[in-house]
């Protein structure tokens, strides 16, 4: 079964759908107040009582700052209805994340529970849990490549501390004095040449760390998103299903036509995911075998080189791999660092 066993359900709307209006009401009893207002330029203010002289009579166009405050009125209007808008759209979102939650939630407790239907790739998931399973066998290899290389430092650091008694007892004791001479050359040569299989070893762990860490986690990811999405199309299918069992009033057949669209977005999301699933499980197979060929050449020939006692293989089996070794006291600050 090469492709998931996708269930589609066709809708056919026969009822219009329709849209909401949103509630203006607060903004046409604005507006009509502004219409149906008094015109102020036009309005006196009659000083006197009734029936008094003209020269008590003020215009308002006169009055100063008139137009400060209607132009501060239109600016607190746009205020409030830009306020209103954000709040409107926020609260969208979260009406919008909050159905989408509850629809994977109800799904994900009915195929746990065994009462819904799940889309499976059996081909598809099978290469996902090979892929969860060599991530962990190579995490073994890398903590144990990485408990190798602890230990063998500390011992190519003890040697290297005996070679240095050797060669001061040797100076110290002129009846040993070649006993503990070639016992001090052997150990800073077997210092010398552990160091060298060191940095084969290092290149070693920093390969298979970036394959495991960074290469499987990236797949990995990609495989979490292609689930979550598998989830969310199955939640919306099945709310799909359950809305089609349902009535055909014109109210039902607008929710219908509403979840079919979301349906077919989710579906679309699902098959891109599983796409970029197959892809990356591809490439990653082929990255996979190619770089363990080479570390575990490399680890095979430097091991041997060293443990035969081939100083001159080991050293080639570096050069093979272009590792370059670090001079002594390169990982140590400088002077200036110290300052």
């Amino acid at each position: 079964m090469s492709k998931a066993a996708t269930m589609e359900i066709p809708i056919n709307g026969n009822g219009d759908s329709r849209t909401l209006a949103e509630d203006d009401g607060l903004e046409q009893d604005l507006q009509q107040v502004m219409v149906s207002g008094p015109n102020l330029n036009e309005t006196s203010i009659v000083s006197g009582g009734y029936g008094g002289t003209a020269e008590g009579i003020i215009p308002t166009s006169s009055i100063k700052g008139s137009d400060m405050h209607h132009s501060d009125s239109s600016q607190s209007m746009s205020a409030d209805q830009a306020a209103r808008g954000i709040a409107v759209e926020k609260f969208d979102v979260m009406k919008k994340w909050g159905l989408n939650t509850y629809k994977c939630t109800k799904q994900m407790l009915s195929e746990r529970f065994g009462r819904g239907s799940r889309t499976v790739d059996l081909e598809l998931e099978a290469q996902i849990e090979v892929l969860r399973d060599t991530k962990r066998k190579y995490e073994n290899v890398l903590r144990l490549a990485r408990a190798l290389t602890n230990h063998f430092y500390s011992m190519v650091q003890t040697q290297h501390a005996l070679g240095d008694t050797f060669a001061d007892l040797s100076q110290k004791s002129p009846e040993l004095r070649d006993e503990f001479g070639y016992n001090a050359e052997t150990q800073k040569l077997l210092c010398k040449n552990g160091e060298t299989l060191l940095g084969a070893i290092n290149f070693f762990v920093a390969s298979i760390n970036t394959l495991v860490n960074k290469t499987m986690e990236d797949t990995l990811m990609t495989i979490k998103m292609y689930e979550n999405a598998r989830l969310e199309y199955d939640a919306y299918r099945a709310d799909l299903e359950e809305l089609s069992l349902g009535p055909r009033d014109a109210v039902t057949m607008a929710r219908i036509e509403a979840a079919q669209q979301q349906y077919q977005a989710q579906k679309d999301k699902y098959e891109r995911l599983r796409s970029d699933v197959t892809i990356k499980l591809k490439f990653l197979e082929e990255n996979k075998v190619k770089v363990m060929h080479k570390q575990l050449l490399l680890f095979h020939n430097a091991i041997s080189a060293y443990f035969a006692g081939n100083q001159q293989q080991l050293e080639q089996t570096l050069k093979q791999f272009n590792i370059k070794m670090k001079p002594p006291g390169a990982d140590k600050p400088s002077w200036l660092e110290d300052q």
